[in-house]
C-alpha cells in the first residue's frame, strides 16, 4: 500500500482525534446524547468539535483525489508528497482551530485544498 493510501486512513481517523479532544477531561460528558452535549460546549471544546466536523467534510474530496491519482498513474512521489502535505495542513488546521488562530486556520484550510487540487492536476 502506498504512503498516500495510508494518509487516507489517517485522514479518516483525524476527526475522531479532534472529537476525543473536545471530550477530554470534561465533567459530566453525556455519552447517551453526545451531539447534544457537544452543541452546548464553548471555547476550545466547541472549536475542537468544529474541527472534527470540518475533518469529515474535507475527507471525501481528499480520498477521491488520492484514488483518482492512483488510478490514472500519477507520479507516485508527487501523490505521496501531496497526501502527506494534506495531512500536515489538516493537523495544523485543527491545532489552529482549537487555539482560536482564525487567520492561520484559514491558511491551513487553503493549503489542504491546494493539495487536493494538486492531486487532481497530477492525475490529469
Amino acid at each position: 500500500m502506498t504512503t498516500a493510501y495510508w494518509m487516507v486512513l489517517v485522514a479518516a481517523i483525524l476527526p475522531i482525534v479532534f472529537a476525543g479532544l473536545s471530550k477530554a477531561g470534561a465533567e459530566r460528558f453525556d455519552n447517551r446524547a453526545p451531539r447534544a452535549w457537544l452543541s452546548r460546549q464553548e471555547g476550545w471544546r466547541q472549536r475542537a468539535n468544529w474541527a472534527q466536523q470540518n475533518g469529515y467534510e474535507a475527507f471525501p474530496p481528499f480520498a477521491a483525489a488520492v484514488i483518482i491519482a492512483h488510478q490514472l498513474d500519477a507520479a507516485q512521489g508527487l501523490v505521496n508528497g501531496l497526501a502527506l502535505a494534506f495531512i500536515a495542513f489538516r493537523i495544523a488546521y485543527g491545532v489552529c482551530y482549537i487555539g482560536d488562530w482564525h487567520l492561520l486556520r484559514s491558511l491551513a484550510w487553503l493549503g489542504g485544498l491546494a493539495c487536493v487540487i494538486g492531486l487532481f492536476i497530477a492525475a490529469a
